[in-house]
């Protein structure tokens, strides 16, 4: 299985994890994606996902002049995102649970 695969499925709540921390623009949020251990995420992939994350109410965003170059479009989390980020908290440490359960048996058959 390609580990872009499995990305993709983390993707959302990894944003929204950085994105509480504070308001970001999407290069700063590839930038901090990639210092993560994320190397192989591209604008192609986020930013669809923002647009999705800013539709679906978790997100909202502002434009914002920059002072080296075009206006910047800055993300900040929303009271739902807040929701959906403790969500993915939960059926995260479920899921992590029980493929660890799971990877511990194979050990013993390495």
């Amino acid at each position: 299985m390609k580990q872009t695969q499995l990305i993709k499925g983390v993707l959302e709540g990894c944003v929204l994890g950085i994105i509480i921390q504070k308001e970001v623009y999407g290069y700063e949020l590839i930038d901090a994606l990639k210092k993560n251990g994320f190397e192989s995420i591209v604008g192609g992939t986020l930013y669809p996902l923002l647009v999705k994350l800013e539709k679906n109410g978790d997100l909202q965003s502002i434009v914002k002049s920059s002072p080296n170059g075009p206006n910047r479009k800055y993300y900040s989390i929303t009271a739902q995102g807040v929701s959906s980020l403790q969500e993915f908290k939960l059926q995260w440490a479920n899921l992590s649970s029980n493929v660890n359960q799971i990877m511990k048996k194979v050990d013993t058959f390495e």
